[in-house]
């Protein structure tokens, strides 16, 4: 398949810049790929979409305020960096634009210093230094990583609009965005209806946002994302298959994380481990039968995934739906219920 094939037409003024208030009146697209019906809600709805006995199953990775200003040591020169991942105690993966050389300091204030132990193409290691933990530290001097596409600067409020209500474990990049439609109220109201709901973790990382530069996309490498899965997911997943129930997955990061489990293990097991999965149209989908995302930008690896679950024309049926109703895009956007 062909990148153009995950084109279509865009409205920027569509991008949201914030979420709205409550976050459940977000507006709901909802598909069925059984009629190919379209049909308008919201996702204060999703007690009267969903039946007595479905799962929701949602990630609760908790995103670091990972953006930190930073000096480059040698230089002076202002730099901004980005912590992506653990690897150890001291040592973190880091993205970070500029020449960089190992051995060179990055110096965050009278806080912190970064030493550079990696610089290739496969990334970039450094060893911090720091009186309090790293992740006491981002929480005390970082800011949310918005997506690009938010031209604004991060603000307070920020620390709560870019969090899941599930938001638990850290490790994430970016936020699980089509979590970040749930409420309390919702959630009671959700399970007073006889939904149940599972967490799983997946720690969002670069791998999702990596741009797709190949023809075929087939030739795409995603990059790793830290997943765990538990006893009590698989056990209420198993239920509901048995059951006749649906498993609603409420986002992209969730699918990868029950398909690759399914891949790798032919079963749902309870695992921690690494997911690559890129998953394109064709895919044979064994565990998700019901999937709640966001809009997502064009000839990304998430619109790819959407389009395997539902179909390409119709996935392009319901953006040309979205932009035409003027429906809010992206992180703090709207939603698509696809059954």
């Amino acid at each position: 398949m062909h990148l153009s094939d995950f084109d279509f037409p865009f409205d920027p003024a569509l991008i949201a810049v914030e979420p709205v208030v409550p976050r459940d009146r977000a507006r709901l697209l909802t598909i069925s790929r059984g009629t190919q019906q379209l049909s308008h809600r919201h996702v204060a709805d999703l007690p009267d979409l969903l039946k007595k006995g479905d799962l929701l199953v949602v990630n609760d990775t908790k995103v670091l305020a990972a953006r930190v200003p930073g000096v480059k040591q040698s230089t002076g020169k202002p730099v901004e960096v980005l912590f992506v991942r653990e690897q150890n105690e001291e040592r973190w993966e880091i993205l970070v634009k500029g020449t960089f050389r190992v051995g060179q300091v990055i110096e965050f204030g009278d806080h912190a210093r970064a030493t550079i132990v990696k610089r290739d193409a496969t990334g970039t290691e450094v060893d911090v230094e720091c009186p309090i933990s790293v992740d006491a530290f981002l929480a005390e001097h970082g800011s949310m990583p918005l997506p690009p596409y938010i031209k604004r600067a991060p603000l307070q409020e920020d620390h709560q609009w870019y969090q899941t209500m599930f938001a638990k474990h850290g490790g994430a990049i970016a936020a699980p965005t089509a979590g970040l439609h749930f409420t309390q109220q919702l959630f009671q109201r959700l399970q007073a209806t006889g939904v149940n709901v599972a967490t799983v973790t997946l720690h969002v990382g670069p791998g999702t946002f990596k741009p797709v530069k190949t023809e075929p996309i087939e030739d795409h490498q995603m990059g790793s994302e830290r997943f765990t899965i538990s006893e009590e997911a698989v056990s209420a997943i198993k239920t509901t298959k048995q059951a006749g129930g649906q498993v609603v997955a409420v986002g992209t990061t969730v699918v990868r994380t029950l398909e690759t489990v399914m891949k790798e293990k032919g079963e749902m097991v309870a695992m921690s481990g690494e997911s690559r999965l890129f998953i394109t149209p064709g895919f044979q989908f064994k565990v998700v039968d019901a999937l709640m995302t966001n809009f997502h930008l064009p000839r990304t690896t998430l619109l790819m995934l959407v389009s395997a679950f539902a179909g390409i024309e119709q996935i392009r049926k319901a953006y040309e739906e979205a932009v035409k109703e003027r429906y809010r895009f992206y992180s703090y956007g709207d939603a698509m219920l696809i059954v």
